[in-house]
């Protein structure tokens, strides 16, 4: 058996994605660096948003990533009338749009090898170009509002001996 080698980038090569998903047409908005994501990034988010949808009513749930509280987000929100609500902590499973991140990976991802960081970079920004036409199908029956609901859970004392 022969060790078989395969060349990869040395390094890290960072690419971000901040992702907007409307709930109900599907339409995906981002905003991709390959820095990093901090405030500003969100801001640059919320006016892209706030043009997409001009005189519409805007509301962003969010998670709880640090750099989506702080007040400089707060105040630009404010000013471009978007509302920003907040996932309760350690509730990935409701919010819709870390089901598209996973539909990313696996399409983008997974089997698939790049041979350079630009090749890489490229294929995640054609992929979101592109994903509302490529994949209209599947991300309407993955990217449901339907989210399993619990009735009052009864408790029932346990004797022990």
């Amino acid at each position: 058996m022969a060790r078989v080698f395969i060349k990869a980038s040395a390094g890290r090569n960072r690419i971000n994605v901040l992702g907007a998903l409307n709930a109900i047409t599907h339409q995906v908005t981002t905003v991709i660096n390959d820095t990093y994501v901090n405030s500003d990034t969100v801001v640059s988010m919320l006016k892209k948003l706030r043009t997409e949808y001009s005189n519409d009513p805007v509301q962003i749930v969010l998670d709880n990533a640090r750099y989506q509280h702080c007040k400089f987000v707060e105040q630009q929100a404010e000013l471009l009338n978007i509302k920003l609500p907040f996932l309760p902590p350690y509730s990935p499973y409701l919010n819709i749009i870390e089901r598209l991140w996973k539909f990313t990976k696996r399409q983008i991802l997974i089997g698939t090898y790049y041979e350079t960081t630009t090749e890489f970079h490229e294929a995640i920004k054609h992929f979101f170009r592109t994903v509302d036409a490529r994949h209209n199908a599947e991300l309407k029956k993955l990217l449901t509002l339907k989210f399993q609901h619990f009735n009052e859970l009864k408790c029932t004392k346990i004797n022990r001996l």
